[in-house]
């Protein structure tokens, strides 16, 4: 019966991982047909909320995690392979595009920036998590999903234009998502389930058992902790080495 119980729980998840994935793909190929770029992350979360929620009334929180991992994945892969092919219509297609494309370029090309000064960043990141938190706390992750959303295309842009004038552009793709920032993602994903559920479980009728989210919460936050360690480490070092990378 465990066994049987097991299989119908592994299965589920690979259908619904799979499903997101086809809807998380679709979600863009219909955004680049109707090109309005503040409807862009609403249309990348229709494809993956309505399986987090169901997860969540299920009672697995985890499996509801675990999903909105697989589509972060996914819409890191898209923006950033869609970019690194259109790299001119997706500076207009993803919010804050081109603007977050032009600094992070100047930043590997001189080292200069937001992303090698602590007194810049750790502001900024303080307040996105600050936004993001307050906005799934009060809206169910309703508005939390589109913000992250929006941060994970505008980040793939900069990964796919950078690779797209770039001498090796797969080497590129992947030191072009920098460790602290993927390390970021995961936590917002984590804190953006986890800060959606009380509000959710009103809503949707289903018993909110957050003891399991409190080893999730506790890595979560340790999770921005270590971005911002690293950061300040590393970005320098990695500066100098997606400038050799590039071939600028």
């Amino acid at each position: 019966m465990i066994h049987s119980t097991t299989t119908v729980s592994t299965g589920r998840t690979l259908l619904d991982g799979c499903a997101i994935v086809a809807a998380t793909i679709a979600s863009y190929a219909v955004a680049w047909l109707l090109r309005m770029p503040l409807l862009v992350p609403f249309l990348n979360t229709a494809a993956s909320f309505p399986f987090m929620v169901a997860a969540l009334r299920r009672g697995d929180l985890r499996g509801a995690v675990g999903r909105m991992l697989v589509w972060a994945l996914t819409m890191g892969v898209c923006a950033t392979l869609l970019s690194s092919a259109k790299p001119i219509d997706t500076d207009t297609l993803f919010v804050r595009g081109a603007a977050y494309r032009s600094e992070m370029h100047a930043w590997v090309r001189t080292g200069v920036g937001a992303e090698s000064t602590p007194s810049l960043f750790i502001p900024q990141q303080a307040r996105d998590a600050a936004i993001f938190s307050a906005l799934a706390l009060a809206t169910g992750g309703v508005l939390a999903m589109p913000m992250g959303a929006a941060l994970m295309n505008y980040m793939g842009h900069y990964v796919g234009t950078l690779a797209a004038e770039s001498a090796r552009p797969g080497v590129t793709m992947l030191l072009g998502w920098h460790p602290w920032a993927v390390i970021r993602v995961v936590s917002f994903v984590v804190l953006g389930v986890i800060l959606s559920v009380p509000l959710l479980a009103r809503v949707f009728r289903f018993r909110a058992d957050l003891r399991a989210a409190r080893p999730l919460a506790t890595a979560a936050c340790a999770g921005l902790v270590a971005d911002v360690i690293l950061k300040a480490l590393l970005a320098p070092a990695w500066h100098r080495l997606l400038l050799r990378v590039v071939g600028w």
